[in-house]
């Protein structure tokens, strides 16, 4: 599957059926990141039903904490 993800051209095999399955295959901690998926906020409740199709466009934002 080709997806853009932050900008970069990206390529994953197996194909991530949901947003979910996307952020594991990106090493990405899944409690910390806010995700966009073609302009849109998935939310967190949502990543699991919200399926990913060749040609999406995502960006994956890592929150971080300080002050």
């Amino acid at each position: 599957m080709r997806l853009m993800v932050n900008g970069e051209p990206t390529v994953l095999e197996p194909a991530p059926k949901s947003v979910e399955e996307l952020l594991v295959q990106l090493k990405v901690p899944k409690e910390r990141v806010a995700v966009e998926l073609n302009g849109e906020i998935v939310t967190r409740a949502e990543r699991a039903a919200r399926m990913v199709k060749d040609g999406d466009e995502g960006e994956v934002v890592t929150l971080v904490g300080g002050g």
